[in-house]
């Protein structure tokens, strides 16, 4: 398997959207990392999107419970689109991102004034066994719904890192499909948020979620591609607590 530096790297140089008519996204990030001070951050690096330019988006959960989503595109081109309903604010700032080695890397919102965040990635045998596995499934399986449900239940037991969904409905009530090819454990991470120091990474007492998506209690860093059900004004919410 190659080193998550060059997988990045190469969704970057050869950006690729999958098939189909969904919304679609592709590229990589965190999943989600969870603080023992009760902060959260997330990242999602999308080279390719069907809805606009890529973009990068770093979610952020305070530990009062509110969410902040940061990207460099206008809230209706990124995560916010979808999970909008449960935010506190959506934000359009600066971010970058930076490959310091093979496994780590910097992440900077606001040139560091908003939030400042290191990563380092590491590989255990239960992840080697899951990306095995996870080669092996034909194409069609990966927008099987029941499928994607019993592989989120093996990751589950396999990593540790409580609920995992790997299908469901967002907060905006749309069908979301997430495919992770390839994934790293966050063995170490340091943030600050604001100036602030948050801590040492580890469990929340009680895991988060944003609609049916998951936060895992543990970080982890995917290499994959995402799809959305259309959005549909007679169906679906759009509050995207974008700022004015």
């Amino acid at each position: 398997m190659s080193e998550p530096r060059l997988l990045a790297e190469n969704t970057e140089h050869h950006p690729h959207l999958p098939a189909g008519t969904e919304e679609r996204f592709s590229g990589y990030g965190v999943m989600g990392l969870p603080f023992r001070s009760g902060h959260v951050l997330g990242l999602r690096r999308f080279s390719a999107s069907s809805i606009g330019p890529g973009y990068t988006s770093v979610w952020h959960r305070s530990p009062s419970g509110e969410w902040t989503f940061y990207q460099d595109v206008p809230a209706e081109q990124a995560c916010a689109r979808y999970f909008g309903p449960e935010l506190h604010q959506s934000l359009q700032r600066k971010i970058e991102l930076r490959w310091t080695g093979p496994d780590t890397f910097t992440v900077e919102v606001e040139a560091g004034k908003a939030i400042h965040w290191e990563v380092r990635l590491s590989s255990t045998a239960a992840v080697r066994t899951m990306n095995t596995l996870a080669g092996m499934m034909p194409q069609a399986m990966w927008h099987n719904p029941t499928a994607l449900r019993a592989m989120g239940g093996m990751a589950r037991r396999m990593l540790g890192a409580g609920r995992l969904a790997l299908t469901g409905v967002t907060p905006s009530r749309q069908q979301f499909i997430a495919n992770p090819f390839v994934a790293w454990t966050i063995p170490s991470s340091r943030a600050r948020v604001d100036g602030v120091d948050v801590g040492e990474p580890g469990p929340l007492p009680k895991q988060e979620r944003l609609g049916d998506f998951w936060i895992p209690q543990r970080g982890l860093f995917m290499v994959g591609q995402s799809f959305f059900e259309p959005f549909d004004p007679t169906r679906h919410l759009r509050n995207l607590h974008a700022e004015a």
